[in-house]
């Protein structure tokens, strides 16, 4: 009986081992020793295989000698816009923009008489280009020195993500042209929260909300809940959100947003469908589900008690309106009547998490931030990778200077109130004679989740 014992441990200890070279042969998947690039590349292989939403299409043999970064990026599928990859040991693997490093950002513009200018069209607020005097709406003639043209705007826009201080020459519109030029130096620093910004509009005794939303960080529901309070204890009767420089954020805020707008939802309404690979499956969450994924936020029947309970929303949007933001404008169509008013959106109808080393103490300082799943409606609406074009077609930069956000006479903001207030509901504002040659926040892959 020992004897018979000792041979099946024996065994169990062959099958153990052929198993384990079987599944190194059929995958092709040599050893290296840990802690080498090889070997955090196969975990990045393993991460990728079990979470990527392509999973399917992963090349069977890539290069493990190559560096990390481009490891990832070998293997990406080519549908792929948004995926990438942060080694937390090294600042510089980090996306950069101006908006994130700076706090503000600009669109090179040809008008029509043909002239060719650079307006700032966001500061963030307690950023330090707002420290430094910036203003939506300024005119930028330099950047270090060197006038910005349509041949060089993404050289020069490449440039000033590479430095920490920028020398900038701006001036104000006037008469059609730039007037009383200045130097305004900016340094690289943090920015602040972005407030919540919120207006209310009232014409022929019709009381409009307007609320300016930045992103959609957690932890956002008490803001949304007191501006949402505000609106229902002024009466309004149309809103209008504005999210076209919302490259997205959290799922959770966005579906808190979502809950406070239309009538007639609980707190078992599906919310969102998330489809992702055969590891993944399909994931279908309620409004209140989506919402607790915040662990900070305030519970949906604690937001239905200041929801406004509308059968349409005006939302404002730019090819900066990505991810969470775009969930807002596709999620509440099941609802309510949407009329987006401004650009096509970005086409990010997908999401994520982020995937990194859970082991204690953790081995590998990489953290990935893959496409994991596809994103749908409760009606099973999505797939607007092209993004989402508006019904009223309306160009920012139809007239300058940009005027504020929040302005009633701004060139969004007031195609939005025409079609509340006027009689030629759902005409398009849109001058094609006005160009957008270049945009320093062309979205990347660091644009929500």
């Amino acid at each position: 009986m020992k004897k018979y014992f000792s041979f099946l441990l024996l065994l169990a200890a062959m099958s153990i081992f052929i198993l384990s070279c079987n599944r190194n042969d059929d995958e092709g998947v040599p050893r290296f020793p840990e802690g080498s690039r090889e070997s955090v590349n196969q975990w990045v292989q393993d991460s990728m295989r079990r979470y990527y939403y392509w999973a399917d299409q992963m090349p069977a043999k890539p290069d493990y000698h190559l560096p990390v970064k481009d490891f990832f990026k070998s293997l990406l599928s080519s549908q792929d816009r948004f995926s990438f990859a942060v080694d937390t040991q090294d600042p510089s693997s980090y996306p950069r923009s101006v908006r994130n490093m700076y706090g503000f950002d600009y669109a090179v513009i040809q008008l029509a008489n043909g002239s060719v200018v650079t307006t700032v069209k966001l500061v963030m607020k307690n950023s330090p280009a707002f420290n430094s005097g910036l203003e939506r709406g300024m005119m930028i003639t330099k950047i270090n020195g060197k006038a910005i043209t349509a041949a060089n705007a993404e050289e020069l826009t490449s440039s000033i993500k590479e430095q920490t201080v920028i020398e900038l020459t701006v001036g104000k519109w006037e008469n059609g042209t730039v007037a009383n030029e200045k130097n305004i130096t900016v340094y690289y620093g943090y920015s602040f929260e972005q407030p919540l910004e919120s207006k209310i509009f009232e014409k022929n005794d019709k009381k409009t909300g307007y609320l300016y939303i930045y992103d959609f960080p957690d932890g956002m529901t008490s803001a949304l809940n007191q501006k949402f309070a505000a609106f229902k204890a002024a009466g309004i009767q149309e809103l209008i959100i504005d999210i076209r420089y919302n490259y997205g954020g959290s799922v959770a805020s966005a579906a808190a947003l979502c809950s406070l707008i239309p009538s007639g939802i609980s707190s078992s309404s599906p919310f969102i469908i998330y489809k992702g690979n055969k590891n993944g499956g399909e994931v279908k969450r309620t409004f209140a589900q989506q919402i607790s994924y915040d662990s900070n936020a305030l519970d949906f029947n604690t937001l239905r008690a200041n929801a406004l309970g509308l059968g349409k929303v005006y939302i404002l949007t730019s090819t900066s309106t990505a991810s969470a933001s775009e969930i807002v404008i596709n999620n509440l169509k099941p609802y309510m009547q949407v009329i987006q008013v401004g650009g096509v959106t970005l086409g990010k109808d997908m999401a994520g998490f982020m995937v990194e080393d859970k082991r204690k103490p953790k081995k590998i300082s990489w953290q990935l931030h893959p496409v994991i799943y596809k994103v749908f409606n409760a009606d099973g609406e999505g797939a607007y990778s092209n993004g989402i074009p508006p019904q009223i077609a309306a160009g920012e930069y139809a007239s300058l200077p940009l005027l504020p956000l929040g302005d009633p006479e701004e060139n969004l903001i007031s195609s939005a109130l025409n079609n509340i207030y006027s009689k030629s509901a759902g005409k398009n504002t849109l001058d094609k004679s006005v160009k957008i040659l270049f945009q320093s926040d062309t979205p990347s892959a660091a644009i929500g989740k």
